[in-house]
């Protein structure tokens, strides 16, 4: 079964009933800390690699959205497997953006073939900060020499190839590090060797491992772009692979929630279903309210990968800050429904939950944690300040986004001159619903637009910040991620809106940009108004 048959609904019924991701079988192999191999197998079987592999390529993958569903399907139903398996187009996106068509495609193959991908960036004891990297890549008669060690790194043990981040210049910096394609297999025996699995509270059956360099030798064939462009093609690389990364928040979100409905639908508590109590209706509406927001900000991104390319640096950072975090409460507020079903490992639906739960908390740390997100956001204030003021938006870009438009990784900038033309769209979004939308939704856009505008002054005023920037300038930046989120949500719904999920999707927003308390009626009807409780 190929790629462009397998689409995400028809890959979701499959893998409903498919042996490798029943529910006692994923719990067991968390049990026993075991890697998914006839899940991933099976996914290889499915096609789901060509969907890592760029259209011109021969792959399937065409808008970045696609990519974020079909991930999003797969952590629907096993989060290990998902990640396992999703990281070779993490291995493989640095060579999509470089740009070399020759060595993409040959890579392409491989990888439609079942090569498996793996991305080395991290070093113990410097973590996200990337141009600290201690291993070296020398030149040498024969290529590069590569000395040192990364970890830890996801499927460091299984991957065929590696593409490694390394310093090429004694001095680093932001010229001083380059990547290489490292094919394990032609390596001298003995110059490598691969870490022992690190045991791990989450995603235990996952190949979370590390590597070691001492001597070996790759040819000049092996670097990805040009020398010293390392920093800058990862840049680059990571506004797509957060998108993906926050596709699997959605995952784990839907996952959670089925979990919940069904145990609340059937659970009877003082005579009653658990979803007619009051309580327990409005706090799955607003856990469903939780799981839009995600849902809009991240598909938002998703599709701006093709059509507002130049704008990635700010859509990713607020995907990856925002998902994560958002769905993190969302899955706390489902196990509160939950009760002792949360915790327990055989009770209820084989504990997948708590698996889901403990998987879940490393999305947060994946390609930047929420606070490298946010240093993004904070780093490109002056421009999204100057495009808020000048009302500046793609329109073309925008309507992009509605109707879809292919990903080119070459289009992608380190920072956006634009500013972010969604936000810089709220005040069109809310002028668009002003005739039609009921007086509890125009109240909360007009706040949301006022909090924009005190923000963007706010902003405006901050002193510049260096790479240690101030708390004021992180809770700005969380503010931005709430007025993005009430903007994608507008564009989203703005053709209706009279629909529940706009008002507690907007009311949602509100109560987090704070200096308004909006009705929760809302999220009572949003709970009322969802198909799947008909």
């Amino acid at each position: 079964m190929s790629a462009v048959t397998t689409s995400p609904g028809l890959l979701d019924a499959v893998l409903a009933t498919a042996g490798p991701f029943r529910p006692d079988r994923v719990a067991e192999l968390d049990r026993t800390e075991t890697f998914p191999t006839d899940a991933v197998r099976l996914l290889d079987e499915l096609g789901v690699p060509d969907w890592y592999v760029p259209a011109r390529l021969g792959g399937a993958l065409t808008d970045h959205a696609q990519l974020v569903e079909v991930v999003r399907t797969i952590a629907r139903h096993d989060l290990t497997a998902a990640i396992a398996h999703a990281k070779t187009y993490l291995g493989a996106v640095c060579v999509w953006v470089a740009g070399d068509p020759e060595r993409a495609e040959r890579l392409g193959t491989r990888i439609r073939a079942g090569a498996v991908v793996s991305w080395a960036l991290t070093e113990r004891g410097h973590g996200s900060d990337l141009v600290a990297g201690e291993l070296t890549a020398t030149e040498c008669p024969d290529g590069y020499r590569l000395d040192g060690e990364k970890w830890p790194i996801n499927n460091a043990t299984r991957a065929e190839t590696i593409c490694v981040l390394a310093r090429t210049s004694a001095d680093g910096g932001a010229r001083g590090h380059s990547l290489f394609l490292v094919d394990k297999d032609r390596l001298t025996p003995g110059s490598f060797r691969t870490l022992p699995k690190a045991r791990t509270h989450g995603i235990r059956g996952a190949d979370i491992s590390g590597i070691s360099f001492d001597g070996a030798v790759v040819p000049t064939q092996a670097l990805v772009g040009r020398p010293g462009a390392g920093l800058e093609i990862v840049l680059k690389a990571l506004q797509l692979t957060r998108v993906m990364a926050a596709g699997l928040s959605l995952g784990a979100v839907d996952h959670a929630r089925e979990l919940t409905l069904r145990y609340v639908r059937e659970r009877e508590l003082y005579g009653r279903r658990l979803i007619e109590l009051p309580h327990v209706r409005r706090g799955f509406g607003e856990i469903s309210a939780a799981a839009l927001v995600a849902e809009s900000v991240v598909l938002f991104a998703g599709r701006a990968a093709g059509a507002l390319p130049g704008e990635m640096s700010v859509y990713s950072a607020v995907a990856k800050a925002l998902a994560p975090t958002l769905v993190d409460e969302a899955i706390a507020r489902c196990g509160e429904l939950l009760g002792a079903r949360a915790f327990l490992t055989t009770v209820y639906a084989d504990g997948a939950f708590q698996k889901l739960e403990r998987d879940h908390r490393i999305v947060g740390i994946f390609d930047g944690n929420t606070f490298v997100n946010r240093h993004s956001l904070i780093t490109q204030f002056p421009r999204l300040v100057a495009g808020w003021r000048q009302r500046v938006r793609d329109v073309a870009g925008l309507r992009g986004v509605e109707i879809g438009a292919p990903t080119d990784p070459g289009r992608l900038e380190l920072f956006s001159r634009a500013g972010c033309s969604l936000v810089q769209s709220l005040p069109f979004l809310v002028e668009q619903i002003r005739a039609t939308a009921p007086e509890s939704v125009l109240g909360l856009a007009a706040h949301v637009l006022d909090s924009a505008e005190r923000l963007h002054d706010e902003m405006a005023a901050l002193p510049p910040q260096g790479v240690t920037a101030g708390v004021e300038a992180f809770e700005l930046a969380r503010r931005y991620e709430w007025c993005l989120a009430a903007a994608a949500v507008l564009h989203r719904w703005s053709a209706e809106p009279a629909r529940p999920e706009l008002a507690a999707t907007l009311a949602l927003v509100v109560g987090r940009l704070g200096g308004l308390r909006p009705d929760p009626a809302a999220f009572d009807r949003l709970t009322d108004d969802l198909k799947e409780l008909s």
